[in-house]
């Protein structure tokens, strides 16, 4: 996963992945200090429902979303959970 290996130029840490496969939720967290502050805070987090990809959270430049478009999920199959479910129909991705 190359969002574990990220470096920030304005914070001093890491990202560590935490992957839950029995209850398919899949978290990239971001941990550190910036400007002597703590930061603690989640870059992606994804899972899997009712055979769906939801993206609870995506703190990345390019789109997670895209990225799983461009490795053959269909956006059909793509929930932009991170969006009100007023907003979903107008995404282009699934409805839920």
């Amino acid at each position: 996963m190359p969002y574990v290996h990220i470096s920030y130029a304005n914070m001093e840490g890491h990202n560590q992945a935490a992957f839950d496969p029995e209850t398919d939720q899949y978290l990239i967290v971001s941990t550190g200090w910036s400007q002597q502050r703590r930061i603690h805070g989640c870059l992606i987090h994804v899972s899997i429902q009712d055979g769906k990809v939801g993206i609870q959270r995506d703190g990345t430049e390019v789109g997670i979303a895209n990225e799983f478009v461009q490795a053959g999920i269909p956006k059909d199959e793509i929930v932009l959970g991170f969006h009100e479910p007023e907003i979903h129909p107008h995404t282009g991705f699934a409805v839920a």
